[in-house]
């Protein structure tokens, strides 16, 4: 019985190696030479890897909180190394990469604590029904992403703006985006995350009942704080296209909405054993 090379990859191989990424982009940060950039990029490289190899071998469900938290974290690492090398001036890794160490550092305390939520309860589904519930949660997966992308752009908004206003030299602090360019960058997010929220839990409400029965599953803690993400999202098109309000108010929602979402992410869904909480 052959044994798979990827059966040794655990969470400390690529947290490990998105931490030395993120400490080398510190010291760059304070430092400049570029073979810090070189050497975060192949620790960064390194983590993603062994985090796909992971991924693969032991094949998370996307149900299970620590499933959902680990693929948004590998979606967060591809966009960390795009962005490092597509704004190789800005200190992008700097806020990105904590982002996705805490997703993979709230997976791990979720298996150590809770280990029987992870298998996916979903044996009774037809065919059909794991297609759409596929499709149900790669929809959701991709409106996290643009949750997330829109709070990194709103903290690092806030930041440059506080900047601004107390007139600090911009060869004194790290660099970041001009206000312009990360407002464009929220305003993309909340475009992209807004309808794909919405088609996902349209499904997911289609599915729900079929699946499962529905005392408790309505009101658990996975749909509602799901379903006040939508809402803050849906405040969040309003006050931008109808009301316009000013910016550096929709950053502050837009890291309200990212808060929902990691509730969101840590309750149980009802198709994960376990998952009436």
């Amino acid at each position: 019985m052959s044994v798979s090379p990827f059966q040794g990859v655990t969470h400390a191989c690529f947290a490990l190696s998105y931490l030395c990424a993120l400490l080398l982009e510190i010291a760059r940060v304070l430092w400049p030479a570029r073979g810090w950039r070189v050497a975060s990029l192949l620790f960064g490289a390194g983590g993603i890897v062994a985090h796909t190899a992971y991924l693969l071998y032991n094949q998370p469900p996307p149900a299970a909180p620590y499933g959902s938290l680990l693929l948004l974290a590998w979606v967060l690492a591809l966009f960390y190394i795009y962005g490092t090398v597509h704004h190789a001036k800005q200190a992008w890794a700097v806020f990105v990469l904590p982002v996705v160490l805490g997703l993979v550092g709230l997976s791990l305390v979720w298996v150590m604590t809770a280990p029987e939520t992870t298998s996916w309860s979903a044996t009774e589904w037809t065919a059909a029904h794991r297609i759409w519930g596929a499709i149900h949660g790669v929809m959701l997966l991709l409106g996290a992403v643009g949750v997330s992308v829109s709070f990194l752009a709103s903290v690092m908004y806030l930041m440059q703006a506080r900047r601004l206003r107390k007139k600090v030299l911009p060869d004194s602090v790290v660099p970041i985006l001009s206000l312009e360019r990360l407002e464009t960058m929220n305003r993309r997010a909340l475009n992209v995350a807004f309808p794909l929220l919405t088609a996902g839990l349209f499904l997911g409400s289609l599915l729900l009942p079929e699946a499962y029965r529905l005392e408790g599953h309505w009101l658990s803690l996975k749909i509602l704080s799901t379903a006040g993400l939508w809402l803050v999202f849906l405040l969040l098109v309003y006050l931008r296209y109808a009301v316009h309000v000013p910016p550096r108010r929709l950053a502050w929602l837009s890291i309200l909405a990212f808060g929902l979402l990691l509730l969101a992410l840590l309750a149980s869904h009802p198709f994960a054993v376990g998952g009436t909480a």
